[in-house]
């Protein structure tokens, strides 16, 4: 939350003296300094500056009128306040725009001679970097306490949320930014942590509660918000219908209502619905968000279907959607990095079976199958139609790629070792790897023995499905072959007309005609060297997968 004006005019050293303006005065947000000598410089702001001038270009006794509408077209701005550096163009604060600031309600502040604007700017910014590091500081804190609460069960998650969100709120309004209603900032949510957190949040009028798959109460806070479970049957019905983890907010009845699906790879295991009298701030946000991957994790330990809890750590880990800061009991059921990763499709007739065990310091997970197309070479061999896919994670040393191999009898892609933020690039390099081991009809392919460079790491089903994106304006075309030949020449020859038409056996006004129509089709600047290189990249991946 950005400072106060109060907080700016008790820092000694600028010397600064409220000389007009209303009672809140002290309690508005400072967001930025702006230094200005315009007669208007509202098109230049952007709401809560404090503008500094020096009233240079006032005549020495103003008129009351043009000082009038100049604060006031401060103030419809929002600026939180103006400061008037004295004993330069003006010996003291002209009377006629003291009495305008006093009629408008703007904080008018006199700024003395030895104190510079740049000062005042410095100030300022020095306690928004304070502010913001005590926002970070606390939102760790408060994710480590969601984390450890995560120990003792969902329950106890739902409980610490509704106990943080009070908490935060409960700040705003010490600090003077309590929000209004549908205007933004921390909900005036549920109460601290003692035992009476959950009467004290029915009586601050938020409230958490957490939904199972099928939309019914598993847990609420207070008791009493169980009871709004009817009314989200909707939100839950088409939230559970998009087959994936997804969230929404809706405002209505003088209430926000935020819902979150709770699930990891691509499964919805249950629901997480927040609601109070005002919009959700980013540390509420975060504060959920953080809730929402802890509470993921335990409905899938909970549900019979989805394996146990460390199958869920992996699958989100491999998906990128799980942060391990300050989570030490989630790491410790990890093998210590770097970790390779190891994929292979299930074979068909186990597909929801579940996973062996496995030995020594692997783990295993069950993936489901990506919505992305398969390479035109697999197609034609015969293995059409996605399946489930295993992956399993560990050290180099334990051979993860080899256990892989064990369990399914079929080809495995491996990564190189990453640290755990890199699995899921890890995971990407793995399944690069098993495309080139189904097409080489290979046991185990790993990432290290495939070509590096840029062409290398645009292999794959996701390096085939962003080109068939970046070329669909010309593959749909009646004539794509033609237009992505003459593309390819014109790209590989640099532009040079008479090389690129000789080497597609066309005359250049041919290819000029097709690049022009090219030009027309793609949404991009062909003159654009990052953009033909994205052509280039994407033609090429197309050659591969067509090859």
């Amino acid at each position: 939350m950005p400072p106060t004006l109060g907080a700016v005019l008790r820092i000694p050293r600028l010397g600064l003296r409220l000389r007009a303006g209303g009672d809140d005065a002290g309690a508005r947000r400072v967001r930025w300094v702006a230094i200005s000598e315009l007669t208007d410089p509202t098109p230049y702001l952007e709401g809560g500056e404090l503008v500094l001038t020096t009233g240079i270009r006032w005549p020495e006794e103003p008129s009351r009128d043009a000082a009038l509408s100049y604060v006031r077209r401060l103030a419809d701005r929002g600026a939180a306040g103006l400061g008037f550096g004295v004993e330069v163009a003006h010996d003291d604060i002209p009377a006629p725009l003291l009495e305008a600031a006093a009629e408008a309600g703007l904080p008018l502040i006199e700024v003395p001679r030895p104190t510079p604007f740049m000062a005042v700017g410095k100030a300022v910014s020095r306690l928004l970097a304070e502010e913001e590091y005590e926002g970070l500081t606390r939102a760790f804190d408060a994710q480590r306490r969601l984390t450890q609460a995560a120990l003792r069960g969902e329950a106890a998650v739902v409980e610490r949320l509704a106990t943080e969100l009070g908490r935060a709120a409960a700040r705003a309004g010490r600090e003077g930014g309590a929000p209004e209603p549908h205007t933004g900032g921390p909900p005036a949510g549920p109460g601290g942590a003692a035992p009476g957190a959950r009467e004290e949040a029915g009586a601050a009028g938020g409230w958490v509660l957490l939904l199972d798959q099928d939309g019914r109460p598993r847990h609420a806070v207070p008791p009493a918000a169980a009871e709004r479970a009817a009314g989200l049957a909707g939100e839950v019905r088409r939230l559970r219908d998009s087959k994936r983890p997804a969230g929404a907010s809706v405002a209505a009845r003088g209430e926000t209502v935020a819902v979150q699906a709770l699930g990891v790879a691509g499964r919805v295991r249950g629901f997480l619905a927040i609601g109070a009298a005002h919009r959700f701030g980013p540390d509420e946000r975060t504060l959920v968000s953080a809730a929402a991957s802890l509470l993921s994790l335990e409905l899938e330990h909970r549900d019979p279907a989805g394996g146990d809890l460390v199958g869920g750590l992996v699958e989100a880990l491999l998906e990128g959607g799980l942060d391990l800061a300050g989570a030490d009991r989630l790491r410790a059921a990890l093998p210590d990095p770097p970790l390779v990763v190891a994929v292979a499709e299930a074979p068909s007739e186990d597909a929801a079976a579940p996973l062996p065990a496995v030995a020594g310091d692997c783990l295993a997970a069950r993936l489901p199958a990506r919505a992305e197309p398969e390479p035109a070479a697999r197609r034609a061999s015969g293995g059409g139609g996605r399946r489930t896919r295993i992956a399993v994670l560990g050290p180099e040393a334990a051979d993860p790629a080899g256990v892989l191999a064990g369990l399914t009898g079929g080809p495995v892609g491996a990564s190189r070792p990453a640290p755990l933020p890199g699995l899921p690039a890890a995971r990407a390099e793995a399944e690069r790897a098993l495309e080139a081991a189904r097409g080489e009809g290979a046991g185990v392919v790993r990432a290290a023995e495939l070509p590096g460079g840029f062409l290398g790491l645009v292999g794959g089903p996701a390096g085939a499905r962003i080109a068939g994106e970046v070329l669909a304006p010309l593959t749909g075309r009646r004539s794509a072959a033609d237009l992505l030949a003459s593309l390819r020449a014109y790209l590989a020859a640099s532009g040079r007309w008479d090389a690129a038409a000789e080497s597609i056996g066309v005359h250049r006004h041919t290819l000029r005609y097709r690049i022009n129509r090219i030009r027309e089709l793609l949404p991009g600047d062909l003159d654009d060297p990052d953009y033909r290189t994205e052509l280039w990249l994407a033609l090429r991946t197309l050659e591969r997968d067509r090859g």
